[in-house]
């Protein structure tokens, strides 16, 4: 039998439904199973078993009479700590920060707590959310289940690691350049970006969007019934739209016929691509394309001078932030993101305002160059995990990006881009497949996404906590 830490939300709430499980009992087994997986994997902030235990009775109580609080009543979900909750310090992943509980829920958070989620912990990010990796100078250092020597990717990385784990079914993660999409591919799990807007978040920022991160496609789709939302707070929040997120979990491969589908495997700009992720992803358009699909390879988009301008400009704003801070919490950032915002210091108003202008033209070229394809695939990253200690896959503050060309063009041109597992290294270290798709059709990624569910190869186990 498959343990109930184990059990998507889909199932969870099918069972609560046929009054088959309990919700105490879920989340007691969610418990056992962090109990033997967290000295390790470092993936929990402000893990508050006692306090899931006592909304898991709550909810008990509430099924028994036939009266969900919402759509996810009962079901146990962790969410990224710079999503604020009501009461709790947000400190971005770095000691710098004076640790202010937050006034309220933010607008993901609310979402989930209206729906009656036992959301039981906040999971791990890097300093500022800058880095891909688990490296903290506040958190203990997030760690891949798949190979604990190995990071699990960021900056959404107790997110990935814990959904990996099964840590339960659902999880909230961030994305500004590829947050979400780098640790679900790296920790062999399923996470959405959403077009720009589609999911409310606060404070709102270019290119900044909130995202499930899931084991499967259909607890994606069943998380954005609720995280979709419209909230007043977010200033690019999307209108209310009837979207049939609960058509996903019945998507069949037939979806996939005659869909025009651009292959992308060379970002233009970065890291060469590895050998064995090229493999994975071409044998994942060769599987779309003997479902029905027309795949069509395409010429890169992006170029160096647009990450080059993306990363300076980012290091000012790093720059910029930090000099607000006292020199006593300057020393307390880590030293990685330290060098690298430093390294702006010398950088004139021309240069920050042409650095500042390679954003628009990665969404010019990114919508021009996905606009013939009803969805475009990729590698999500030229590489696998790396080591756990490394700030990124360079470890380098002066190479710092050289990972995200595949992602970063969808955050700047708001389109929905997600990562899906397409296989693994010889080693067994998972390989994301990107699905990309037009500005708002989100609910179209996530049916590509289900198909290819259902015509991939057969997955690997989840791996297992070290014995003690």
């Amino acid at each position: 039998m498959t343990a109930l830490h184990d059990l998507p939300a889909t199932e969870l709430l099918a069972a609560y439904h046929r009054h088959e499980l309990s919700p105490v009992d879920v989340m007691q087994s969610v418990i056992d199973h962090v109990s033997r997986w967290e000295p390790r994997l470092c993936a929990t902030y402000l893990y508050r078993p006692e306090q899931a235990l006592a909304q898991a009775r709550e909810s008990e109580a509430r099924w028994s009479r036939n009266a969900p609080a919402g759509l996810l009543d009962g079901v146990p979900v962790t969410i990224k700590e710079n999503i604020a909750t009501q009461g709790d310090p947000l400190p971005a992943g770095t000691a710098a920060v004076k640790l202010v509980p937050a006034a309220a829920d933010a607008p993901p958070a609310a979402r989930m707590r209206e729906a009656g989620a036992i959301m039981f912990s906040k999971t791990t990010m890097p300093d500022y959310g800058m880095l891909s990796s688990g490296l903290s100078s506040f958190h203990h250092l997030a760690r891949n289940p798949w190979d604990l020597s190995k990071g699990p990717g960021g900056s959404s990385a107790g997110g990935g690691a814990a959904a990996a784990a099964g840590y339960g079914p659902l999880h909230i993660g961030t994305d500004i350049g590829g947050s979400l999409r780098l640790p679900a591919s790296w920790c062999g799990i399923y996470s959405l970006k959403p077009s720009l807007g589609r999911i409310p978040i606060d404070p709102p920022y270019t290119g900044r969007a909130a995202g499930p991160m899931t084991r499967t496609v259909a607890d994606s789709a069943l998380m954005m019934q609720v995280l979709s939302a419209p909230d007043v707070r977010d200033t690019m929040s999307l209108p209310a739209q009837d979207i049939a997120w609960g058509s996903v979990a019945t998507t069949t491969p037939d979806f996939v016929r005659g869909k025009r589908i651009g292959l992308l495997l060379n970002a233009g700009c970065g890291l060469p691509l590895e050998p064995e992720v090229r493999a994975a992803v071409e044998h994942a358009a060769h599987l779309l394309q003997e479902a029905g699909a027309q795949v069509t390879r395409m010429q890169p988009f992006m170029t160096q001078a647009m990450l080059d301008g993306m990363d300076h400009f980012w290091r000012m704003r790093s720059f910029t932030d930090m000099q607000a801070l006292s020199s006593e919490q300057r020393d307390k950032v880590l030293p990685y993101i330290r060098a690298w915002a430093d390294s702006a210091q010398g950088m004139s108003g021309t240069e920050v305002f042409h650095a500042s202008q390679q954003f628009h033209l990665v969404r010019v070229a990114t919508v021009r160059a996905t606009s013939a394809f009803d969805y475009v695939i990729s590698p999500v990253a030229p590489h696998v995990a790396f080591k756990a200690e490394w700030a990124g896959p360079t470890n380098d503050p002066m190479r710092p990006l050289e990972h995200i060309g595949f992602t970063v063009p969808y955050n700047m041109s708001e389109q929905p881009a997600a990562s899906v597992n397409c296989g693994y290294t010889a080693a067994g270290l998972p390989i994301g497949l990107q699905i990309a798709g037009a500005r708002f059709d989100d609910l179209g990624v996530l049916q590509l996404s289900r198909a290819f569910e259902q015509i991939r190869d057969p997955q690997h186990p989840w791996p297992q906590p070290p014995a003690a």
